[in-house]
This record gives structure tokens, sequence and C-alpha cells, in this order.
């Protein structure tokens, strides 16, 4: 069979229904986990669902615990010739929190419900739906190969990604010569666009600044005081003033990166992002001066609040509260000093007249990306191209965070993810879905690139 029949094999695991019968058994496992009630059932994803499909493609598999022993992971092997290339793959099996009886129309989280080109359920985009379509289109080209891929294979499957991925780059390092490879290759995050097959090489940092101020216990009538004690939340909001301004500008150059090369401008000069009718618009004169859309969510540093809070939005009292508090993240790109962050906010603050507010980190990811010179990304973004007959979108990074410095700088790896899902997709919120074009279009383009692998005599 040829390149073409492998692509065609798995275009047809979607339009027979065998994959969205996969997809719907594995979003019926409720692996959030934020929640340490769901511990079972993280385990029971890898165990009873995961091992088998490993097995059925010829991957030896094993369970390897956490350094804390709450969040295991899967490490499948699959070894053809050891003169062929070697591919590392990753994906996460725990979601985040169902949100039952916040979705549209009553939706169950933890079933798949296709509604036009939706397909809807937790972890359908992140990222059950997306190491799926990699598990496919694998078993697609072991077919056409009648039982062989026709390189090497290793994949390591978390459940700890949605809380941080706290012990991988451990785990990572204690498998070191498991885990030795010629290329990581890997799925998670979105597309540019739903239309626009992409490659990043990288993603951004982010982490999580906390400012609380506590003035003193509970709250006191606004009328018999009001005026003449100080308000925590009024304090906090023009705190948070001091470090990024109306327009969403980081006052604070500590927080920023260094100057954009002329390299990663030339790789976003033809990048363009056009939300889709569903998605929102674009907000004008919002962000960094001086810079395109994709410059500021691909190259740049964004300081944003992710929540804020002082005494009941729901009732609130006419008193005065005693605390207030916040949680602000930075995500920043490669190069950015960001183990300075809380030290600089904190002397920001104080040089203000905020010497109150005080100061925290915690959720804490690196910033990494592959080099652009990597002979992988133009034979990747070739594939593609076969594939699909579209030029695919090469971005330096993602705008999200994830734990590819785990990859990239721990095991040394150049690293290509090939992101499944759309911007619009509502990862993290009720009615997470994906889209059957851009599944399809994926399942392709995954067969294309595990079977171009698999023609090649030596790694590149």
């Amino acid at each position: 069979m040829t390149r073409a029949d492998a692509v065609a094999l798995a275009h047809g695991y979607l339009q027979s229904g065998e994959f969205l019968r996969e997809l719907d058994r594995r979003v019926a496992y409720p692996t959030e986990s934020q929640n340490p009630e769901r511990r079972d059932c993280l385990r029971a994803y890898l165990e009873a669902e995961l091992q088998p499909a490993f097995s059925q493609l010829g991957f030896s598999t094993r369970l390897i615990e956490s350094p804390k022993g709450d969040h295991p992971y899967l490490l499948a092997d699959y070894r053809e010739d050891a003169t062929r290339p070697t591919v590392m793959m990753y994906g996460h099996g725990d979601v985040v929190d169902g949100m039952i009886g916040q979705w549209r129309d009553g939706l169950d989280p933890w079933q798949t419900t296709t509604s036009g080109n939706r397909v809807y359920g937790r972890g359908t985009a992140d990222n059950k739906g997306q190491h799926s379509i990699n598990l496919a289109a694998l078993r697609a080209v072991r077919e056409a190969r009648g039982g062989r891929l026709g390189f090497n294979a290793k994949f390591i499957i978390e459940t700890g990604e949605e809380i941080g991925s706290p012990d991988l780059r451990e785990v990572c390092e204690s498998l070191r010569d498991d885990l030795k490879a010629d290329l990581f290759l890997a799925s998670d995050g979105p597309r540019l666009a739903a239309d626009q097959p992409t490659i990043f090489l990288g993603c951004r940092g982010g982490i999580r600044i906390h400012l609380d101020v506590n003035l003193r216990e509970g709250s006191h009538h606004s009328g018999n005081w009001g005026g003449v004690l100080a308000n925590p939340a009024t304090i906090l909001a023009n705190a948070i003033a001091t470090l990024v301004d109306a327009q969403g500008r980081i006052l604070l150059d500590e927080l920023k990166p260094p100057r954009l090369s002329n390299q990663i401008r030339s790789a976003l000069a033809d990048v363009k992002i056009e939300p889709m009718p569903d998605e929102p618009a674009l907000s004008e004169d919002w962000g960094e001066e001086g810079l395109s859309a994709p410059e500021r969510l691909y190259a740049w540093n964004t300081l944003e609040v992710l929540a804020i809070s002082s005494g009941d939005i729901e009732k609130p009292a006419n008193a005065i509260p005693g605390q207030a508090r916040a949680v602000l993240q930075l995500r920043f790109v490669v190069g950015t000093k960001f183990e300075r962050a809380v030290d600089a906010i904190r002397a920001r603050l104080r040089a203000s007249g905020f010497p109150m507010v005080e100061v925290s980190a915690t959720q804490s990811f690196a910033a990494s990306r592959t080099d652009f010179d990597s002979p992988w990304i133009d034979w990747a973004a070739r594939s593609i191209h076969r594939t699909t007959g579209k030029a695919p979108s090469v971005l330096p990074n993602f705008g999200g965070s994830l734990p590819n410095d785990v990859f990239s700088e721990g095991l040394g790896l150049p690293t290509i993810w090939v992101p499944h899902s759309y911007p619009g997709c509502c990862q993290h919120a009720p009615d997470e879905h994906i889209l059957l074009s851009v599944a399809e279009e994926a399942l392709g383009i995954m067969a294309g690139l595990f079977w171009d692998l698999g023609e090649m005599p030596a790694p590149l």
C-alpha cells in the first residue's frame, strides 16, 4: 500500500464512526486531575483504556508512578530497527473540571455529543481527542505497511498536565535512557485557525502572581467609617494599574521580553489572526504598541488579571471590606527573566506607595522553543503540504504554556507540535469541542507525517 492509502485509512476511521466511538469511550473517564477523588479514574484511563490501545499497535507498555504517587504516567515503546529514526510523542490524559450543569442544552461533559461540525465533551480538544488522533494515525500507517511502522516510537502520557505537570521533568530525567529519540512530535493547543494547518516549535511560559491586601479582620460600615478607613479593594486596583495600563500594556520593564529578533519578525510576517464568526473579535488598541497581532500573541509577554475579589459581589454590603486579592498571570517568551518577576513587582509596588500589597507566585511554566535552523521543521512542513495542499503556518511558539522545556531543554530534543484543535474550541470552559473537519484533516496530516518518517533510511 502507498502513502495515499495510509492517509485514506486514517480518514476512514472518522468517516466510519470508529474514531468517534473510541473518543466517546475515553471522554467517559472523568479524569479531573485537580480533584483528589478522581485518582482512580486517572489510573484506570491509562490501564484500562490506553494500555490495550498501545498493545494493539505493537508497543510494550508500563506504568510509571509519580514521585508524589498521585498522578501516574504511561510509557509505551515500539522498537523496529535501531538504524531507523526514533520519534518521541506525548499526551496528557487528565482534564480540567467537568463543570457539570454549565454546558449548553444540558450536555453531559462525560460523553461526546455531535452537533453539526462539532463534537462536544470534556477532553475532546484538550487532550484526549488530540492524542487519540495520533494513535489512530499510527494504526493507519501500521495497517498500510502490513504490520510495520518503518520507524521506532516512544509515547509518554501524563495525568497531571492540568495542574502544572509537577513532576514530569523529574520522571523524564529518571527515564533519560528510555526516552532517547531523534525527534519530539506531539499535539496539543490550537491551530492558528480552524482551516490552517499549523506547526509550533515551543510555548510561552507562564507564572501566576498573587497580590493580597490584608488590612483588618471583617468589614466595617461604609457610612460610619468611609473616608477614614483604607479600602483594600481601592488599594489593589491602583496597585495593579502600576503594573499594566488600561490598554493591557506592561508598565514594568523587568516583565518584558528581549527585543524581537529579525528572525522572529520574519517568521510571523505572513501570519494572520482572523477569528471565526463564533470567536471573539480582536480588541482594537490593545496590547504592546508597535507590534502586529501575531507578534503580540506569539512573540511578546502579557500580564493578565485572571481574577480579582473583595467583599461579596453577589450580595454587596454597605461596608468597607478588610481584604482584597487578585491573581495575575505573566505569559512570557524565551529570554524573559521570569525568575525575577516577584522581586521586580514587589519593588515597583513599594516604590509606588503600596508596601501593604503582599506578592507571591505559583504554577510556573518555562518558555522554550526549537531553533529555527532545525531540519525537522522543513521536513514537517513539506509533509503537511503534501497531504493537505496547504503550506502550514510555522509559529515560534504558541500563546499558551506546555511542558515543552522538559523535552527541548531537559532531553535535548527538537520539538515539533502539530495541533488538532482551534482557538474557539472552549478548552478549559463549558462546551469544549473539536471540529469534525479539523479532526479528519488532522488524521490525514499525522498519517502522512508517520508515513514519511518510515521512509527515512536514517534520522535527519
